[in-house]
């Protein structure tokens, strides 16, 4: 009786260590319940506003220097084919500020003539009203510009506000500034290869350890 007993309490353990063993086998790669995801907390309304104004100024300074850089490409690419390329910063004492240079390079006078008549010509001018026109170098000669380049030459009126008197006043002053160390080479060709009559009023005031020599006033000009 007493092994009777013994073996139906061995037949129940061993039931139970199975059904434990199946119920771990079932269970225990459960995947463990999902932990709580923290979202920030939502920023403030003006912090929202502040930041997406930082960016949109951002995007703005980011497009106008990429405007800036490639206009300031197009317009020195437009300078080089205007230029001397024996003028430069470290030539210009032996060249552009040595008295008497523009004369020792210029192209002789019925050259010059020839080159004023064909822009005549192409304007559709009439050569009867040349006179009132004056054969423009963009960069003038005293600051780099080529002698006899194509693209260096242009017809301006004499007086007026854009015309060429007052463009030889600037130029005069733009020499000035360079040939003094106060203004490199490259500045003084772009500001008068540029919208120079915009300019005027600022570049004739520049103090070039001369005053204001050289420079008159606006009515003075022949407009």
């Amino acid at each position: 009786m007493t092994e009777g007993n013994a073996g139906r309490r061995g037949n129940a353990q061993r039931v139970i260590r199975r059904e434990r063993a199946d119920y771990a086998a079932n269970y225990s790669t459960a995947e463990p319940a999902a932990q709580p995801v923290d979202h920030p907390a939502p920023l403030p309304a003006g912090t929202r506003a502040r930041r997406a104004a930082v960016a949109a100024r951002r995007a703005v300074f980011t497009t106008l220097c990429v405007c800036a850089a490639m206009h300031l490409s197009v317009a020195h690419a437009q300078v080089l084919s205007m230029l001397d390329e024996r003028v430069t910063q470290r030539s210009a004492a032996d060249t552009i500020c040595k008295p008497g240079y523009a004369e020792t390079v210029s192209p002789s006078l019925d050259k010059m003539m020839a080159y004023k008549n064909r822009l005549l010509v192409e304007r559709g001018i009439d050569p009867e009203d040349g006179s009132v026109y004056a054969l423009d170098r963009r960069v003038p000669v005293v600051l780099g510009g080529s002698p006899d380049a194509p693209a260096n030459f242009d017809l301006l009126p004499w007086g007026g506000h854009r015309g060429e008197r007052r463009k030889e006043l600037l130029t005069a002053k733009l020499k000035r500034c360079v040939c003094a160390g106060q203004m490199s080479l490259g500045e003084a060709q772009t500001a008068i290869a540029g919208d120079w009559p915009e300019q005027y009023a600022r570049l004739r005031r520049v103090q070039c350890g001369d005053g204001s020599a050289g420079m008159t006033t606006d009515g003075d000009d022949g407009s």
